[in-house]
């Protein structure tokens, strides 16, 4: 219930991690339908990169404001940091506070005055302000890491390495807010560079108990974090898309004419097995680049048939091996018979 600094920037990594869940599921999937030229209706969807922005803006942004307020002259309160913040974030939609000048707030007498709420895309939080500017401002003094990199403990001095003299930086150290930025901000250029997948796990109950659902707080989790959109989108999209190189090299055994070897262009060669196989032509569509399967059976019917083939060819391949063994034997054994039988005839 009381939020602090530390569940704040928590928060923001959760929103940050949304925001590439969006970027690589909802809106990178309908971007690929429309480069591709297959026809598709936009599903709209809520982007929470004006939460992030909120948080990490680098003029107006949260964290700016607390770092700002953490390096100012002068008297420095956690007050000051909330004035701020009303200042500021008054007119934006995520954020509220009770001395806010956005005046739809001001008769929200569930908020105390040393707080502020941010609507994020799970729901709203209420922070207390308290400690925000002490707690970012908790910082690693260049004396303390000189001191520890003078240990004679091998450990200890590794662990302080910007206490070595010859690295000395004359600069202020980071603030906590603007370490933890700049490490969300390394996770999520990892995470771009990658293909994630996802498992979005849902609580069924406050309690940790078994056996108890609640309908409410699944139905909640649901919608806030985007499986609703998500789903939509799945479901008006297609499961499963190929190259069509690849997609023609995996399944060409199942045609005449594409096996085993297919001398046109791939997609004309995906369109004739296809076509050979009879597959309904609203399950499949046909992209610059690639194919676009809509049902999972439809693939699922492909991988069984192409089980069956490679059963078959394993089969024929098993026959004519042995029909082979078998006359290479039966040619060798007349022969052989031959030759015994004019060498009897000679001395009979």
């Amino acid at each position: 219930q009381d939020n602090s600094f530390e569940q704040f920037i928590i928060n923001y990594c959760n929103e940050k991690l949304q925001q590439i869940f969006i970027e690589l599921t909802l809106k990178e999937e309908q971007e690929e339908y429309i480069r591709e030229g297959i026809e598709w209706t936009h599903i709209e969807y809520f982007n929470n990169a004006i939460i992030c922005d909120l948080i990490e803006n680098n003029q107006t942004g949260i964290l700016a404001m607390l770092d700002e307020e953490c390096l100012r002259p002068g008297t420095v309160t956690d007050d000051t940091f909330l004035e701020k913040l009303n200042q500021v974030c008054a007119t934006h939609q995520h954020f509220e506070s009770r001395m806010s000048k956005c005046s739809r707030f001001l008769n929200d007498t569930s908020l105390p005055h040393s707080c502020f709420r941010i609507q994020h895309y799970a729901g709203k939080v209420m922070y207390q302000v308290e400690g925000f500017v002490d707690k970012n401002n908790d910082l690693l003094y260049r004396d303390l890491s000189q001191a520890m990199w003078k240990a004679n403990h091998s450990l200890i001095k590794a662990l302080f390495p910007e206490g070595n003299p010859a690295k000395i930086n004359l600069k202020r150290p980071p603030t906590a807010g603007s370490q933890f930025k700049a490490s969300v901000a390394t996770l999520m250029k990892n995470l771009q560079t990658k293909n994630p997948n996802y498992i979005r796990c849902i609580k069924p109950n406050d309690k940790k108990a078994a056996h108890i659902f609640n309908e409410a707080l699944v139905c909640h989790q649901i919608r806030y974090l985007g499986l609703l959109e998500n789903v939509r989108v799945r479901r008006a999209g297609y499961a499963f898309r190929q190259p069509y190189e690849p997609c023609l090299e995996r399944y060409k055994m199942l045609c005449k004419q594409t096996w085993p070897h297919w001398r046109g262009p791939a997609r004309a060669g995906v369109e004739v097995l296809f076509n050979e196989l009879g597959i309904p032509e609203e399950e499949f569509s046909f992209g610059r680049s690639k194919i676009f399967i809509r049902n999972p059976r439809t693939l699922f019917k492909l991988e069984d048939l192409r089980k069956q083939r490679l059963e078959d060819l394993a089969t024929l391949i098993e026959k004519i091996y042995r029909g082979w063994k078998c006359r290479t034997r039966f040619l060798l054994m007349r022969q052989c018979q031959i030759v015994i039988a004019s060498w009897y005839r000679r001395y009979a």
